[in-house]
């Protein structure tokens, strides 16, 4: 069946116009974005199947090549999903811009989808002005947290250049558990000393999971 088959009443194009965008499911947005479907199957029906094979989260993470593997996804609909969850991307990053940190749960969402591989773990600096606002992050290493490869002079180069009140170190943790290890301690120790000579504060370390963390400072680490 077409969409056009379809009750008028059923239509998503008919029920976003009477209800707005927040009466339709994922599957019917989507399919309002790429608009037609092939000669078996119309677009409503391969929306669905895709919804339902991988939900909207997973979704978004799916390759070019991934999601042309699906039956009525060909490359410029492949081109166009991409799109739609670039934009959503940099509309959340756009919206953190100087965002202001009161918590770690601030940290936790600023840099969320900012990891660019989640298998492998990143370590980040934050920079924050006097308001606690961050002015930009920077990606410091990728690999294991090694206190030996850390050097204070390479994170408080940066800060200082930028003319930094304080930061925030940020890593992954890739396996989910964001329990610190003595590495993660050492270096959080080592930095939070140099910090105070510079006086350039080391305001916490937090580590993220997939939907969790671990802050030093909230868990009195930071002394």
């Amino acid at each position: 069946m077409r969409i056009h088959d379809l009750d008028p009443h059923e239509r998503p194009s008919e029920r976003f116009l009477h209800s707005g965008a927040s009466a339709l499911s994922s599957a019917e947005l989507l399919a309002l974005i790429l608009k037609t479907g092939t000669k078996g199957k119309n677009i409503l029906d391969t929306c669905n199947e895709l919804m339902s094979n991988y939900g909207l989260e997973k979704l978004a993470d799916l390759s070019m090549g991934e999601l042309q593997k699906n039956e009525g996804i060909g490359p410029a609909k492949a081109m166009q999903i991409k799109a739609v969850f670039e934009l959503h991307k940099r509309l959340h990053f756009r919206r953190n811009t100087n965002k202001k940190v009161r918590s770690a749960r601030d940290v936790y969402e600023y840099m969320n989808g900012r990891v660019p591989d989640e298998s492998k773990e990143h370590l980040f600096l934050l920079h924050l002005n006097t308001k606690n606002q961050v002015m930009r992050h920077d990606l410091i290493s990728v690999g294991t947290l090694n206190a030996s490869l850390i050097h204070p002079r390479e994170i408080y180069k940066s800060a200082i250049r930028e003319s930094a009140n304080a930061i925030i170190l940020v890593h992954n943790h890739p396996s989910g558990d964001v329990e610190p290890s003595n590495a993660d301690k050492q270096v959080t120790s080592l930095l939070k000393q140099a910090g105070s000579i510079i006086q350039i504060e080391l305001l916490d370390h937090v580590i993220t999971g997939k939907d969790t963390w671990f802050s030093f400072r909230e868990h009195s680490l930071l002394v």
